[in-house]
């Protein structure tokens, strides 16, 4: 009989070996993902065929890849990169989430919140990054 301390390895073994942690995890993207799609991408949707009308701002997730990265917005879907970019805040909510629920103290918690949440939406967004430019959809650079 294996002691109760000594977790066995393998795909039960996720996140600390709990599948509770898991299912939180994906309720939680499920959840983040309705919530952002209800609030944010609908009301920043755009027909094919209108440009700017509907709206003048755009989301800041959207303002910062354009500035930071140069995307080409005459290449890219706006409705495609919303898509993607509700997706990828999503998953980094769900993630930091479920990393601060595996600590226990308070203080902890808020420090290692606030760090991973900068590092986790720059790494993420950066990949959002490399997939357009390996796609051929950024400025080039003079």
């Amino acid at each position: 009989m294996v002691p109760r301390t000594i977790r066995p390895y393998g795909w039960v073994v996720f996140f600390g070996g709990n599948m509770a942690d898991f299912i939180l995890f994906c309720l939680t993207f499920l959840l983040v993902l309705c919530l952002y799609e209800l609030f944010i991408v609908k009301k920043y949707l755009r027909d094919d065929t209108s440009s700017k009308k509907k709206n003048d701002k755009d989301p800041f997730e959207i303002t910062y890849l354009v500035k930071r990265y140069h995307l080409d917005m005459e290449k890219i879907s706006y409705n495609q990169l919303l898509q993607l970019v509700a997706i990828i805040s999503s998953f980094d909510i769900s993630l930091i989430v479920s990393i601060i629920l595996l600590i226990d103290s308070f203080i902890f918690k808020v420090l290692i919140g606030f760090i991973c949440t900068l590092v986790i939406i720059i790494v993420s967004y950066h990949f959002v990054y490399l997939f357009y430019k390996k796609k051929g959809m950024v400025k080039n650079e003079l």
